[in-house]
């Protein structure tokens, strides 16, 4: 019964410490900003771009930025083609994208991400945070109340 209770409490200080490290993982709070229609915004840096507003989108398979902001990575850092990418849109429809990796993103001025694969979207469309980014930070949560992204593994 000695050594029962004993490798009770071993099991319980095992299982505390291994609760602590995960509990540590999310150690940062990005804010977000509810702009109406249940979406959500977080300020942004993309390296060389500046800052930037991204709708958090955990739908979308990729960060996604337009062409006029592929056109002004090109001309100041050195953005790396991917690959191709046939995509479905919300509306069903089907597209084909190119997919760069982007050197940095900073989300909230908190955390730093590297290498992020990022689709381009013709014309001038929103830019999307979507899981291409946040799972380079994950596990992660999305909180509605308060609204914030609760964020791991950031440098």
């Amino acid at each position: 019964m000695k050594h029962l209770v004993h490798y009770g409490i071993l099991g319980l200080t095992f299982m505390l410490f291994s609760y602590a490290s995960v509990a540590g993982d999310f150690d940062v709070r990005v804010p977000m900003k509810d702009l109406g229609a249940s979406t959500f915004y977080v300020d942004a840096e993309i390296r060389f771009l500046g800052a930037v507003q991204l709708m958090v989108d955990t739908g979308s398979g990729y960060l996604t930025i337009n062409e006029e902001t592929l056109a002004i990575l090109k001309k100041n850092t050195e953005v790396r083609y991917v690959k191709q990418l046939q995509g479905v849109l919300a509306n069903g429809s089907e597209l084909v994208v190119p997919v760069y990796s982007l050197p940095s993103l900073n989300l909230g001025g908190e955390c730093q991400l590297h290498d992020v694969e990022a689709a381009v979207f013709p014309g001038n469309t929103r830019l999307i945070l979507g899981l291409s980014a946040l799972s380079r930070a994950a596990p992660f949560i999305f909180s509605v109340n308060p609204p914030e992204l609760v964020l791991s593994h950031c440098t």
